[in-house]
């Protein structure tokens, strides 16, 4: 149904582009919501890097917060679309859970995020493992973590496959959990709701 193979090609060729010519989405179907899920992680990578700035005014970091918390209610809206395609496919194909079908811990869509942000660190920890101006111990230091983390990215991308196997025969049950960000949302914070209520008094 799915082939991981191209979604975690999709998350290293993206990131390494972006980095060279800015982001674009060039893909169709299942894979542009990858792609516009990953682009999100791309944007808050930078900016919490820039969150941490020593140089950062207060003024430039209650924007990045702001930035930071509108991208991360679009990352979980990405990552629900991606599970709402999923669920739309197995209707299309006539696949429906046994009776028994167990529940998984995180969805597809989930997985699919924390593989956009492996690829993000890998790419992250390859530019400080080749820095020409950082100290060797820096370097090792770096290409060891490298090493691990290229192992995470293939175990994730493994489960991920079981779990979309298991998902087609039926064997799991595919599920949408819904975040409910409240924080974002000016109906349940209240220091959005009583502000506006101040406003309005």
């Amino acid at each position: 149904m799915i082939d991981v193979r191209q979604i975690t090609r999709l998350h290293e060729t993206t990131v390494r582009r972006w980095h060279e010519s800015g982001i674009d989405n060039p893909y169709e179907g299942f894979l542009a919501l990858v792609c516009a899920q990953h682009q999100q992680n791309y944007r808050l990578w930078h900016q919490e890097d820039i969150a941490r700035s020593l140089d950062a005014s207060d003024a430039e970091i209650a924007q990045v917060k702001r930035n930071i918390d509108r991208l991360n209610q679009d990352r979980n809206n990405s990552i629900e679309a991606l599970d709402e395609a999923l669920i739309d496919q197995l209707a299309t194909l006539g696949v429906s859970a046994r009776p028994d079908a167990r529940l998984n811990t995180e969805t597809p869509g989930s997985a699919i995020d924390r593989l956009s942000i492996l690829a993000l660190r890998i790419y992250h920890m390859r530019e400080q493992a080749e820095r020409a101006d950082a100290p060797k111990q820096h370097r090792e230091t770096c290409r060891e973590k490298l090493d691990v983390l290229g192992q995470q990215q293939a175990d994730l991308a493994r489960s991920l496959e079981e779990l979309l196997d298991d998902v087609v025969a039926g064997r799991k049950l595919l599920r949408i959990y819904r975040q409910f960000k409240m924080y974002n949302d000016p109906a349940t914070n209240p220091c959005l709701y009583e502000a506006r209520e101040r406003s309005a008094a």
